[in-house]
């Protein structure tokens, strides 16, 4: 018999929603009946010509690495149940080693999650399942070859799962993390439609194949519902056995 989760009441927020894995978790959520806001840098859901559905979620405006559009969206919020963060940014061609580069990555992947966990950990801890989910990588466990700004900050979002959770457990609010290997994103289309690139990390995939955006959102919706209840401070890895 399968289980069904059940939102249905429940307001969750995604940073960084509009678009790949974070999107993939909107649509998995509001499939639950939550009522699910994402956000994005473009002034209206309707700026993106990508032709990603985004029917049903609320849109927001957000540069994450702003501190005053943090408090501003944390304000807006009358009330909170889900907090999921999927903000994230990468650096090819060894760029990352520049330090100009490496401090906005660290800035955006790191420094951004942590503000808007805090701005919006009183609202979460009014709540009955006050749940956060941060979005790492399998980069959370290991180096990344050439992006260590990208590498470091996911490195840390797996301590901060861990800090998070610990220090806000009495306060009820749950903290985990998703370490997705490779799925099809925009951050990943460098790789994905480089052919000799694509054909060599399917060899490093047990599975064969690269992840899906809607299995992440499947994933997450475990790890923010009453099903993972008894469950904090940890990151699931979800990369079709590539780090085995």
């Amino acid at each position: 018999m399968a289980f069904e989760i059940d939102l249905s009441g429940q307001t969750a927020l995604i940073a960084g929603g509009s678009s790949g894995i974070g999107l993939g978790i909107a649509h998995k959520l509001k499939q639950a009946g939550a009522d699910v806001i994402i956000t994005g840098t473009k002034a209206a859901a309707a700026d993106y010509d990508d032709g990603n559905d985004r029917g049903g979620l609320t849109y927001m405006q957000l540069n994450a690495v702003n501190d005053e559009e943090v408090i501003a969206l944390a304000d807006k919020i009358s009330s909170l149940d889900i907090f999921i963060s999927s903000v994230g940014s990468v650096a090819y061609s060894r760029k990352e080693y520049e330090m100009e580069t490496f401090r906005r990555i660290m800035e955006i992947n790191l420094n951004s999650v942590m503000h808007l966990c805090s701005a919006l950990k009183d609202k979460l801890a009014k709540s009955e399942n006050g749940a956060i989910m941060l979005v790492g990588s399998v980069a959370s466990f290991m180096a990344v070859p050439g992006q260590p700004a990208y590498s470091a900050s996911k490195g840390a979002l797996r301590t901060l799962v861990k800090s998070l959770a610990h220090a806000w457990a009495r306060d009820g609010i749950r903290v985990n993390g998703l370490a997705p290997g490779y799925v099809a994103t925009k951050l990943t289309k460098i790789s994905r439609d480089n052919e000799k690139i694509y054909e060599g990390t399917l060899k490093t995939i047990p599975l064969r194949r690269w992840g899906e955006t809607e299995e992440m959102g499947e994933i997450s919706l475990f790890l923010v519902s009453s099903m993972s209840s008894y469950m904090t401070g940890q990151m699931l890895i979800a990369d079709g056995g590539s780090t085995l």
